[in-house]
């Protein structure tokens, strides 16, 4: 196109498309060296996934054995010897379930009754083993798991039926329900109750272990119950365990909150929650040291780049090419290369953090921040370390780039 006599001659306007050409140019005719360049921030990204993915895998793993001893459980119980002694309100689970943050309650309530392997041995004789009516929802609240048959529900509620903890059976002499064959028994104050389950070892309440689990409405019925619990279970959430602490008495005794104890099975939540605090800190160092050294890598390819191509970048000013566009196409460049490294290195990061949590035999956890980082990151790494390169390729002269070629 011809020049209007007597007016500049403006360069042409380049799209986004023609920059991001110019961009892939030096990509495709210098393949190994792109390569190279694309692997040293893929490193990066990858050990950037690789910092954060297998740490936190790791503190998962951690935080499911802490949460393992009651980190958000709690425990309510009457304060002893007071007279006359305090009595719970029989729907004291379901008061405490109103409360927000609550996730599940259940509750017991010691029946006073001895049991004993048949109706012929010492009357007196309870094997220092207790009797309590238990709530349908119990067993989740307090981590419990059966081993053998199952736990009450609402069909056996009513029933004569028993759970046995994990040392109430040895003592009974019940180590086993076969299924097909006559389930035992057990001589519970004046009735005969038949066994349906056996429990696990319950670490969050041992005393569960030595004692046989009979349902609510049949502990009324057969036991003398006179239907109000001893100890309330409450499962929250472990943002808010503390807050629920603090309200727990006054919404099971409202009368006198503070004839009420509160009690967690262990203080493993303070741990739990300094553990947190220190992956949070390693994660933040690990991330900025990874993301410096990409970016440092990125931006020396850059500027090795500049002065190996002195020739094109003259050639390319001579025949009117402005400084802006120079710019814009080292820039894009830089970002390209960053990018391409950024997403190999999150695959191979993510890869590399599956093998190891499944050799470990840890849930794979890697958070969907550090994958955007991993991208994202890329693209601003590419776009700071081009910077400098692309700035200094713009103020290049024709004559001073080709002269120095």
């Amino acid at each position: 196109m011809s020049a209007v006599p007597g007016r500049l001659t403006r360069p042409a306007r380049l799209s986004p498309s023609d920059v991001l050409r110019l961009g892939l140019l030096g990509v495709r005719t210098r393949r190994l060296r792109a390569a190279l360049s694309a692997l040293g921030i893929s490193i990066g990204i990858a050990t950037l996934v690789l910092v954060t993915g297998i740490p936190a895998s790791s503190q998962r793993a951690l935080n499911d054995q802490l949460s393992a001893l009651g980190t958000n459980m709690l425990r309510g119980v009457p304060q002893p010897d007071q007279n006359p002694p305090v009595v719970l309100p029989a729907a004291a689970d379901r008061m405490a379930a109103r409360i927000g943050p609550v996730t599940a309650t259940g509750q017991v309530a010691n029946t006073h009754q001895l049991v004993h392997r048949s109706d012929r041995t010492d009357p007196n004789d309870g094997l220092g083993l207790t009797v309590l009516a238990a709530s349908d929802g119990l067993l989740p609240v307090v981590g419990g798991h059966v081993r053998a048959g199952k736990f009450l529900d609402a069909p056996t509620d009513r029933l004569p039926t028993a759970v046995l903890g994990y040392e109430a059976a040895s003592r009974l002499g019940v180590t086993d329900l076969v299924p097909d064959r006559r389930a035992p028994q057990v001589f519970v104050g004046t009735r005969w109750f038949t066994v349906i389950g056996i429990l696990d070892p319950l670490p969050l309440a041992p005393d569960l272990d030595r004692a046989v689990l009979v349902g609510w409405e049949a502990a009324k019925r057969s036991l003398a119950f006179d239907g109000h619990p001893t100890v309330v279970y409450v499962k929250a959430r472990e943002d808010a365990i503390e807050a629920v602490s603090s309200v727990l008495p006054a919404t099971l005794y409202p009368q006198l909150p503070g004839l009420v104890q509160v009690s967690r099975p262990s203080d493993a939540l303070a741990a739990k929650r300094a553990t947190d605090h220190a992956f949070s800190s390693l994660f933040l160092g690990l991330a900025g040291v990874s993301l410096l050294v990409g970016g440092i890598g990125v931006a020396n390819t850059m500027y090795i780049s500049v002065l190996e191509r002195r020739e094109e970048i003259g050639l390319r000013r001579a025949l009117g090419a402005n400084r802006g566009q120079i710019r814009g196409q080292f820039l894009t460049e830089s970002v390209v290369l960053s990018l391409l490294g950024g997403v190999a290195g999150t695959v191979i990061g993510v890869l590399a953090t599956a093998g190891y949590a499944l050799y470990e035999g840890w849930r794979l956890v890697v958070p969907l921040t550090v994958l955007g980082a991993g991208v994202g990151g890329a693209v601003v790494i590419g776009m700071v370390a081009g910077v400098y390169p692309a700035i200094r390729a713009a103020r290049l002269t024709p004559t001073e780039a080709l002269a120095t070629a």
